[in-house]
């Protein structure tokens, strides 16, 4: 992939919608934060269906409609044939925005969910929060300040071994050892605020649905630094 590969380019935050489950509010929610929105091939049927207009469709769309396809104007349309990759991360990969927020890439079926986690960690530079039913999920930066408030679940779950180093959890991290196999952190609880710092990019954070606008206005802010792109 090169800059020359992007398809939506946006300097705000960005809608992407997936063909997994929606749950009541998602869509709205995200667009509120990120009008511009995209589709990865079947997502545009949630599109359509609410009367969305899409920036673009991404992907190899062999599971979206005919009837929904022929209600997105052909100049929209970006048919991505390899099969090495799957439509969200032909999405992802082709936008040049801020921030993306996934909608439609939890819940349903299980094996397209870890696929979208694994997409998270192989694109590290790429910010994105995938919303679900009761909870967010992002990869976690090297450095954030989490707008959590006490009693709030904050869970840790690597998908390679790191490491990391907090404040305000109910029980620190620092000095563990995170690896698949191995330690994971789920069910933490934040104190307040929680501050993490994290080794490299290779841990999901996943936190209670009502923070996803904080965190994205976070995440937006010219201070935050992403993890750079994997060599």
């Amino acid at each position: 992939m090169t800059t020359t590969d992007y398809i939506v380019r946006d300097s705000g935050p960005v809608t992407l919608i997936g063909g997994g489950e929606v749950f009541e509010g998602d869509l709205e929610a995200a667009l509120a934060l990120a009008p511009t929105c995209v589709a990865a091939d079947s997502g545009a049927a949630l599109a359509v269906a609410a009367g969305v207009p899409l920036t673009a469709l991404i992907g190899d769309l062999d599971s979206t409609p005919a009837e929904v396809l022929a209600q997105v104007p052909s100049e929209r349309c970006h048919r991505i044939t390899e099969q090495e990759s799957t439509d969200f991360e032909k999405a992802l990969t082709r936008i040049n925005a801020p921030l993306v927020l996934g909608v439609g890439f939890t819940g349903a079926r299980v094996d397209h969910q870890l696929a979208a986690f694994n997409t998270l960690a192989a694109h590290p530079h790429l910010p994105c929060i995938l919303l679900g039913a009761q909870e967010i999920v992002l990869l976690a930066p090297p450095q954030i300040t989490l707008p959590t408030a006490a009693g709030d679940v904050v869970s840790l779950m690597p998908l390679a071994p790191v490491q990391g180093r907090s404040v305000g959890l109910e029980w620190p991290i620092d000095g563990l050892d995170f690896a698949p196999g191995g330690r994971i952190g789920t069910s933490n609880r934040a104190l307040g605020p929680v501050k993490l710092e994290i080794s490299g990019p290779d841990m999901l954070l996943i936190l209670p649905r009502r923070l996803m606008a904080p965190l994205a206005a976070q995440l937006l802010r010219p201070v935050h630094v992403p993890w750079p792109a994997r060599a």
